[in-house]
């Protein structure tokens, strides 16, 4: 588990996810591998067009449309060579000290995520994809089964990222919240940034007690803490808490089935990740 991987995909997402990558690459003193995969089903490497024919169609008409589409597949490769040589200059350029590597395939985000997993210490992807860019709250069609399958850190970005200088964790007492925690304590990633440890809840007095107990935690490590309990809905209540403290990027588990983390499972995942403003880091 030593890398950083990028998910490129040219999409207005590119250079956060570039930005964002670095920024880790530098925190975890750990190396760059921007990954572009070429999705098999909107570039097929073999065409079955065997249902077009008869029904008037031509031999010719045929061929040249295999011939298109081959086309189609080396322009659509040797754009995403250049996505990464422009993402791996921007890398370089901000953060010299970080070695980058590219990583090109043909095939499938998800699975082809799963085979380079055991060299990921985190993954970095877009909330919206090339096929979602221009749309303001969607989130890209791959990113949910991302969340879902991968076992590794992953980090969504929005459409900019800028440094982070304070972290909220929406912590809720839970076995996975705890866990969070511990990642947290144990990794270099948020190390030097001022922590907010957040819950949601409407005992307030039993809520700061917990709050105290697990800050302390993180104080031992190292971290400046500010705790604090919200009342109301769960994401309007951490939404106007990290606006009202201009938190940069906020840190949850997964899945589980608490209040906070009913957030991340099933259509409350898509509602979360459409919704939030600044990257969150998903931690499992």
């Amino acid at each position: 588990m030593t890398n950083v991987i990028a998910c490129i995909d040219g999409s207005k997402a590119t250079r956060a996810v570039s930005d964002a990558s670095g920024w880790a690459a530098m925190q975890l003193n750990a190396p760059v591998t921007l990954l572009h995969v070429l999705d098999k089903s909107a570039y097929p490497t073999e065409l079955n067009l065997s249902g077009n024919i008869g029904l008037g169609s031509r031999e010719h008409l045929l061929a040249e449309m295999v011939e298109l589409e081959g086309r189609m597949s080396k322009l659509a490769l040797e754009e995403g060579k250049y996505m990464l040589q422009d993402a791996q200059t921007s890398i370089v350029a901000a953060q010299p000290s970080v070695t980058v590597q590219t990583l090109q395939r043909h095939g499938d985000l998800v699975e082809t995520l799963l085979e380079q997993e055991a060299d990921a210490r985190l993954v970095v992807i877009g909330r919206q994809g090339e096929q979602h860019q221009d749309q303001a709250q969607a989130i890209g069609s791959h990113l949910e089964s991302v969340i879902r399958t991968l076992k590794q850190p992953i980090l969504v970005v929005m459409a900019d990222f800028t440094m982070p200088s304070r972290f909220m964790i929406a912590y809720d007492g839970s076995a996975t919240s705890k866990t969070v925690l511990e990642r947290v304590i144990n990794s270099p990633l948020l190390k030097g940034l001022a922590c907010h440890l957040v819950m949601v809840s409407d005992n307030q007095s039993q809520a700061l007690t917990e709050l105290t107990s697990v800050a302390d935690s993180l104080t031992e490590a190292g971290f400046e803490v500010t705790t604090a309990v919200c009342q109301g809905e769960v994401q309007t209540a951490l939404e106007a808490y990290q606006l009202a403290h201009q938190i940069d990027l906020m840190v949850m588990g997964a899945y589980g089935h608490s209040r906070i983390r009913e957030f991340f499972v099933g259509s409350n995942t898509t509602r979360m990740i459409s919704k939030s403003h600044i990257p969150l880091l998903l931690l499992r």
